[in-house]
């Protein structure tokens, strides 16, 4: 079993007027996303929110209540409720005037006993600190993304490429998304970044691993990666969620009750 502590924080750096970014740490369900809004300030900002109130009750619906997170089962079914909410904002961008083609990124995780699953759309990331190794989880949906796939552009141009911005796949788009899952088994220490795009491209794989190895707790974690980005680039929102695994602490009292009591 493992202790889990998580945190997050957005900024809307140093050129934006308004942050797009959202959150949600939700401990108690073993529930933790970060959403980027698209669409113009209004739009984006309404269609992230919708992300972050919008999904929680979808996943509680289509959840199993006991079924382990490496299963087929969950996965298919989170997809489900995403695909739900995709349908939700893109009928609210169809009913909101002056907010036409609104949508928004997502990336999730979910964590149960020592298990996690992470689910994605768009370009928002999650990492993986294991063992000092940090491990990119998600895959950009996006134009460069496809053209590095195909090999039609090298990966050194793909920071640079117009088509880094492009999505191909997010939260209210107009056909029906395809979300991207994956699932493992957390162990003490490992740690989870989720962020937005804002985050993760000015400071690059080997700051993020150098500032997730900090010992310092997670709130701390975020408030440094975020001022990071901001000094790095700060030209965007930028939002980092950060969960810490530690192993589950044994507290006195309950050693004491293990005891046999004496003859």
């Amino acid at each position: 079993m493992l202790t889990i502590t998580a945190a997050s924080c957005t900024d809307p750096g140093r050129m934006r007027g308004e942050n797009q970014d959202r959150s949600l740490v939700d401990p108690a369900h073993g529930l933790y996303l970060v959403s980027d809004g698209m669409g113009g300030a209004l739009a984006g900002a309404l269609a992230a929110e919708l992300v972050v109130t919008c999904l929680p009750p979808l996943l509680w619906v289509a959840l199993p209540v006991e079924a382990g997170l490496t299963s087929a089962v969950v996965s298919e079914r989170v997809c489900a409720a995403l695909i739900r909410l995709s349908g939700q904002v893109r009928q609210a961008s169809r009913e909101q005037l002056g907010r036409p083609g609104m949508g928004a990124t997502v990336v999730l995780a979910l964590h149960r006993q020592n298990q996690a699953l992470i689910a994605h759309l768009g370009d928002s990331r999650a990492y993986l600190l294991h063992a000092g190794q940090l491990t990119c989880l998600t895959r950009d949906h996006s134009l460069a993304q496809l053209l590095l796939e195909t090999g039609e552009i090298t990966a050194a141009e793909v920071a640079h490429h117009p088509g880094r911005a492009q999505l191909t796949r997010y939260v209210g788009m107009p056909r029906e998304v395809l979300p991207e899952t994956c699932s493992f088994t957390l162990a003490p220490g490992d740690r989870l970044l989720l962020c937005s795009d804002g985050l993760w491209r000015p400071l690059g794989s080997e700051a993020l691993r150098t500032q997730l190895q900090s010992d310092e707790p997670p709130e701390r974690l975020c408030q440094q990666l975020v001022a990071a980005a901001n000094d790095a680039s700060g030209d965007d929102n930028s939002t980092a969620l950060v969960v810490v695994c530690q192993p589950l602490q044994t507290s006195p009292v309950n050693r004491l009750k293990r005891r046999r009591a004496p003859r």
